[in-house]
């Protein structure tokens, strides 16, 4: 097998070191892989399964990585590229219109599954984050609930830094339209 410099062979008698360092890898940054996939899917069962996949995906492409490089930015890429693929696969739309959604009470939807996340979204935000296409959304949970900078969130989704501040724009408008009854609610102390 041909390996690029600084990649991990996964052949011959390294084999166990390189599965030993992939799991290594994987347990240091699930909860930040699953709070992506939850926050991606809005469902837990739908979370693991997503992480599962990602990490499976991972491990056959681990002898590509790189040393030295950021495991947790080249995993999320491949988790995001997997909910991507599945979407398409499903043929799901995930922009909508949400009417009633928004207002309608699914607490099996958004009560808090796992204790993982932090900062846990209520039922009308997650709602609102769903029904955003995927890209957008990827954008808003990587920027806003995550924390990635503008250029992180480029690098991890393979889009100009433009393409980040756009879709992160439009995703707020979108967000800012749909949730707009739900704020004065909480502003008027009736939530």
């Amino acid at each position: 097998m041909e390996s690029e410099a600084g990649a991990l062979p996964l052949s011959g008698s390294a084999t166990e070191d390189a599965r030993a360092e992939f799991a290594r890898l994987v347990e240091a940054h699930w909860r930040t892989a699953y709070r992506f996939a939850y926050r991606l899917t809005g469902n837990a069962a739908e979370a693991e399964d997503l992480v599962q996949e990602a990490a499976e995906e991972a491990f056959r492409a681990f002898h590509r990585f790189r040393r030295g490089s950021r495991f947790d930015r080249w995993w999320l890429r491949i988790l995001y590229h997997s909910f991507v693929d599945r979407a398409r696969r499903e043929r799901r739309r995930f922009c909508s219109p949400l009417g009633d959604a928004v207002h309608s009470p699914s607490p099996a939807r958004w009560a808090d599954p796992e204790s993982v996340l932090d900062g846990q979204l209520d039922g009308p935000v997650q709602r609102a984050l769903d029904a955003l296409p995927p890209d957008f959304k990827a954008t808003v949970i990587l920027v806003d609930l995550e924390g990635f900078s503008y250029q992180e969130a480029a690098q991890l989704l393979r889009c100009p830094v433009g393409t980040v501040r756009s879709r992160l724009h439009r995703a707020r408008l979108a967000l800012r339209q749909w949730l707009r009854e739900y704020v004065d609610a909480v502003q008027r102390g009736e939530l």
